[in-house]
């Protein structure tokens, strides 16, 4: 099954960790768990997360991973939760995290609390979505020859190719190629930003507003045929602009 996220869980309580486990499978969203604030922390510089829930029961240092979250390049957009236990703490946490989780829990709870988010994390999860793709790509360099090669993934942010032609990190190309299902061809003022052998990464620099729009809706598309169907309804909502809230049919 596809996921269409990962989160971070910071808590040391079993029946917390097993709720939360719960409701976020039923999401296609992956826990990551860390039963400490160092952990936690750590694991914020090393991956990136689409939310990060933190249990307040961890102590003073608790705050630390939410201020981690907001301060780390790859994180600092991620959706941030705090598991509060009575209103004073729940209160000094507001504005350190978007959403507050109170106890007691119940699946109910939980499941009204995430579903305002889920669209937040939907949306961030296809910023950076990278779909695998095999298509004709041409690079235009000024004053040199252009280069033919194969794309091997592609999102809102550039693209990773397969070629053996020598290029540089931070060299300025235009790419041209034809996404499925589109005649007319997209062409990206790009940067060269990752070498590897036999492949490099590109990211894009300029795109017109029009094929921007169209990209996002492409990969909208691939996105949700990858997903299970209760979570691809979700999207698809999401998409057109209704996001999920308490009371709207769904069962809890």
């Amino acid at each position: 099954m596809t996921e269409i996220g990962l989160v971070l869980l910071a808590s040391d309580d079993p029946v917390t960790i097993q709720q939360f486990s719960h409701a976020l499978e039923e999401l296609s969203i992956s826990p990551d768990v860390c039963r400490d604030v160092p952990a936690a922390v750590g694991l914020l510089n090393r991956r990136k997360f689409d939310a990060v829930i933190v249990d307040l029961q961890l102590g003073q240092q608790a705050g630390l991973i939410l201020d981690e979250a907001h301060l780390s390049p790859s994180n600092r957009k991620a959706v941030t939760f705090a598991i509060s236990g009575n209103e004073a703490e729940g209160t000094a946490f507001r504005k350190r995290s978007e959403f507050v989780f109170e106890r007691p829990l119940s699946a109910k709870s939980i499941s009204s609390t995430l579903r305002p988010a889920y669209g937040l994390m939907l949306r961030e999860r296809r910023r950076y979505f990278r779909c695998p793709l095999s298509i004709p790509v041409v690079i235009l360099r000024r004053s040199k020859p252009e280069v033919r090669c194969n794309s091997v993934n592609i999102s809102e942010g550039g693209m990773a190719l397969s070629t053996i032609v020598p290029l540089s990190t931070g060299e300025k190309v235009h790419v041209q190629f034809t996404l499925p299902g589109h005649e007319v061809p997209f062409l990206a003022e790009s940067t060269i930003c990752w070498l590897k052998t036999g492949h490099i990464g590109l990211r894009f620099v300029s795109l017109s507003q029009e094929h921007k729009s169209e990209l996002q809706g492409w990969l909208s598309r691939k996105l949700e045929e990858m997903l299970p169907e209760i979570v691809a309804g979700k999207f698809r909502r999401v998409e057109g602009g209704s996001l999920p809230t308490p009371g709207d049919g769904e069962q809890d």
